[in-house]
């Protein structure tokens, strides 16, 4: 007996000559072996097909450890269909698996060794004999490997521990083609993806023994283009021009760095599979006894296509993606770098910090090694394999080089694909019943019209189309598959996304049902699981858009006239949402109808504007005729724009002038003007008319004919700038005055036109005839000016903190032994709220318990009910 290193995985049972051979002197394929038996003290037999190889452990206790081990692998594999592996490709089986075999000469091997290239691997055989036989000497795995041309009709196949020298029998060329082909083709010139055993190999260690079968894997970054990538010093995988040229070393210009052991150890292996395979489902999931190709297409779906990784919760966001990812570099959370890297966040976006413009920069100063070694191997991720300047592509984005083209169908309740029409089984399928959302893409976000396909299995399938039209249709056939008959007639809208989620709202908020939604324009559709109809949410118009947590699910806020919670069962799914609802929700426009609006149909930016003038700025002189500072001006403006629900403008914080010129500025820059294009000139050309009263008539016409939008905005600006001369003997600003800064910038002109500053003038005097105000309103509108005036002496003389209300609030019933007046400071909560009335009112709460806090319009009937972390005002 010799003393041998024995090693058995998988699929192969092998011996090397110590536990620091990388190739072994022996390879017995797993499937070969027929029988497993002890035969006598020490020993036992492994029984093949045409020959018996007979192994002595150091005790019977490992000897018997030894056969249980391989007798239950054998047992596993003949319980799969019966195959063969690359190992035994003869002529009866497997010869479609076999790319090229045949005699070479081998230097450190005295007689010519049979040779035979199957997929990306190479197996080495004493003989034909053994290779009929499938016992082979050892395999060498190309996608660690290179290979070279060399003097003399050779060639050099160039591996981290051995380098194997030789040429093919009877070529006339020096060249082994298969050999180049399959290590600068078979994966595509990928990164180098390491088992454990060459893991612990590089870092100075040995194989992993036997009784550990490794399935492990590790890859420092994910597929790009060939020119893209660059290892030089660790295994180049045809980096040629075009991939094809093996061995040919980059530019040094476009080296990556040396990688460190550290590096490895942080991201590698386990760490790497908590984000690359955080979403496996078991049906895909490999385990020792999975075969080589199994193994190649799953490594090629968690690599090259991203298709397990884990979603950060801020994928889809770039803006939100490349904060975070500012702030995780300056940091050693090496995991949350790689998860917003290969999420979309980009390497090389502006940090807003002249002093370090990118987020290497940042690592760099903040002494975060390991970062910056990760950001320069990932410096190229993301980027077209060009070799002329070309736009980023966020990793969250995809082009259409990335797509697999297939053919699709949809019968019977199943979505397949195939490789092409011609194909006998599908690749895949998606059943209607795993099916809860669909939804259109951006336009063009990845190079055509896409749709996205969200499964129960928290899965998110992304397929293209040429037109639109054509995504259009799928998505309706798709949707039609999974939404129920009775929540059918959404689909009747032009819903860009459709799924079924959790909600609760209106008075009911114990109980959360389930609920059918499409999302269509700005206006989001629900239809409750027993098929009755909510009333649709018109989304520019929401008071409120939050995150929340409800229960332990997240959970997201809709407070309109009524309160919907939404809650997401999947998290990738319920992003999705919340991403589109975001959108939906936001101004898409510099129009007035595509603002965010108030239930009266006017812009959040001027409703908000007006409102902190009005309770700031009536008595402040010169107010609209002073102009605020440019840059306050234009960054308030750009946030109004953006998202005017989630701005505060409080006093100390936000000047009256700056308030009061992004009014006027929204106004000047407004697409279509208030008074539109069509009819500016006739309001103009009504300040001709002498006689007051068909003058008046003419504006009241005219008023009928503008936009329900642009009617109630002109309405509510010209009640605000009434209230505003009415404390002209403070201001210094009456309607004369008024009028000279309003005419230009409501008709966008450039002052020289007297007839724009007479139309706001006649508005302003004639403002009660014109827009019908009744004396309730008058009464009102009298009532409110004197209640800001109360609070705001209140607050110079010091009695009241500024900016607080005193309001009165109900407890159950309108009934006056059941009121309690509040001062309501700016920043109180409901839930402050709440339980403030309850001390008072010495009501202790119970374990089932819900009490609710809701608003009451102007009309005196209950609106929405409030979130917890809502603010009261």
């Amino acid at each position: 007996y010799q003393k041998r290193w024995v090693k058995l995985d998988a699929d192969y049972l092998r011996y090397f000559d110590s536990e620091k051979d990388a190739y072994s002197k022996r390879c017995i394929p797993v499937s070969c072996i027929c029988r497993v038996a002890s035969v006598g003290e020490q020993k036992f037999e492994v029984v093949t097909h045409n020959r018996n190889f007979v192994f002595r452990a150091e005790s019977d206790a490992e000897r018997n450890d030894w056969i249980r081990t391989l007798q239950q692998i054998v047992e596993e594999r003949k319980g799969k269909a019966t195959e063969r592996t690359s190992m035994v490709a003869t002529a009866n089986d497997a010869t479609d698996l076999v790319d090229k075999c045949g005699l070479l000469e081998l230097r450190g091997f005295k007689n010519k060794l049979f040779v035979a290239v199957v997929g990306d691997r190479v197996f080495l055989y004493k003989n034909s004999e053994d290779y009929q036989l499938g016992i082979g000497i050892t395999y060498i795995e190309m996608n660690v490997g290179n290979v070279k041309e060399v003097e003399r009709r050779g060639f050099d196949l160039t591996t981290p521990y051995r380098i194997f020298s030789g040429a093919p029998r009877g070529l006339r060329s020096g060249r082994c083609p298969d050999v180049t082909r399959v290590a600068g083709s078979q994966l595509g010139g990928c990164w180098v993806l390491f088992c454990t055993g060459v893991l612990l190999g590089v870092l100075g260690g040995g194989p992993s023994e036997r009784a550990a079968p490794v399935h492990s894997d590790l890859a420092l970054l994910p597929p790009e283009p060939p020119a893209a990538r660059r290892s030089p010093d660790v295994f180049r995988l045809g980096e040629g021009p075009g991939g094809g040229i093996p061995g040919r070393a980059p530019p040094p210009a476009v080296a990556a760095p040396r990688r460190s052991p550290q590096l490895f150890l942080r991201v590698g292996n386990a760490a790497a599979n908590r984000f690359w395979a955080a979403n496996v489902p078991p049906s895909e999931a490999i385990g020792p006894a999975s075969g080589s190709e199994e193994r190649r297409r799953f490594l090629g779906a968690k690599y090259r296509q991203g298709k397990y990784r884990r979603y950060h919760p801020l994928f889809g966001n770039q803006e939100e993606l490349d904060r975070a990812l500012c702030a995780a570099v300056t940091t050693g959370d090496l995991a949350e770098t790689q998860a917003l890297v290969f999420c979309g966040a980009s390497v090389s976006c502006a940090t807003g910090d002249p002093g370090c413009p990118s987020p290497l920069a940042l690592a760099r100063r903040s002494g975060q090694r390991l970062q910056v070694e990760f950001l320069m191997h990932n410096q190229s991720s993301g980027k077209a394999a060009t070799s002329t300047p070309s736009p980023r592509r966020d990793a969250a984005r995809l082009c259409r080089a990335e797509f697999s083209r297939r053919w699709c169908t949809l019968q019977d309740g199943a979505f397949s694909y195939y490789e092409s029409e011609r194909s006998a089984g599908p690749n895949g399928e998606i059943r209607a019943e795993e099916m809860v959302c669909v939804a259109h893409s951006a336009p063009r976000a990845h190079g055509c019209s896409t749709f996205e396909l969200y499964t129960e299995a928290e899965r998110l399938y992304l397929f293209g189309l040429e037109h639109a039209e054509a995504v259009r249709e799928w998505v309706k056939c798709l949707a039609k598959s999974f939404v129920p008959p009775h929540a059918e007639e959404l689909l009747s809208h032009e819903f860009e996304r459709v799924g079924r989620l959790h909600y609760k709202g209106g008075l009911s908020l114990e109980r959360a049902k389930e609920g059918w939604f499409a999302l269509a324009g700005s206006v989001l559709h629900v239809c409750s699981g027993g098929g009755e109809r909510e009333e649709p949410l018109q989304l520019r118009k929401l008071q409120e858009l939050c995150r929340c947590r409800w229960w332990d699910a997240p959970g997201s806020n809709l407070r309109s006239p009524w309160t919907l919670y939404i809650q997401g069962e999947r998290k990738l799914d319920f992003l999705g949402w919340v991403q589109a609802i975001r959108r939906a929700a936001g101004s898409a426009g510099d129009t007035l109808s595509e603002q965010q609006l108030t239930e009266a149909d006017v812009p959040l930016l001027v409703d908000r504007c007006i409102d902190y003038i009005t309770q700031c700025g009536l008595t402040s002189e010169g107010i609209y005729r002073k102009s605020g500072q440019n840059s306050k001006t234009t960054g308030l403006l750009e946030m109004l724009r953006k998202d005017a629900r989630s701005v505060r403008l409080k006093e100390g914080e936000h000047h009256v002038d700056d308030v009061s010129n992004t009014l006027k500025r929204f106004f000047r820059e407004l697409g279509d003007g208030l008074f539109t294009q069509r009819w500016s000139q006739d309001w103009l050309r009504a300040t001709a008319l002498e006689d007051e009263e068909q003058k008046i008539g003419e504006y009241r016409r005219l008023l009928g004919n503008l936009p329900a939008v642009n009617r109630a905005t002109l309405k509510t600006l010209i009640n605000h700038l009434f209230r505003v001369q009415r404390f002209s003997g403070d201001n210094q600003m009456n309607t004369h005055n008024l009028a000279i800064v309003f005419g230009p910038t409501l008709f966008q002109t450039d002052g020289k036109d007297y007839k724009a500053g007479r139309v706001v003038e006649d508005l302003i005097n004639h403002y009660v005839k014109i827009f019908n105000v009744n004396d309730q309103e008058m009464k009102k509108q009298q009532d409110e000016i004197t209640a800001i005036m109360k609070m705001r002496e209140a607050a110079s003389s010091g009695t009241q903190q500024a900016g607080d209300f005193i309001c009165t609030v109900y407890l159950e019933e309108k009934k006056t032994e059941a009121e309690q007046h509040v001062k309501i400071p700016a920043t109180m909560t409901a839930e402050e709220l709440t339980f403030e009335i309850l001390d008072r009112r010495k009501i202790l709460m119970k374990d089932k318990d819900y009490w609710s806090c809701f608003e009451v319009n102007e009309r005196e009937e209950a609106g929405g009910c409030l979130g917890w972390e809502s603010r009261c005002r």
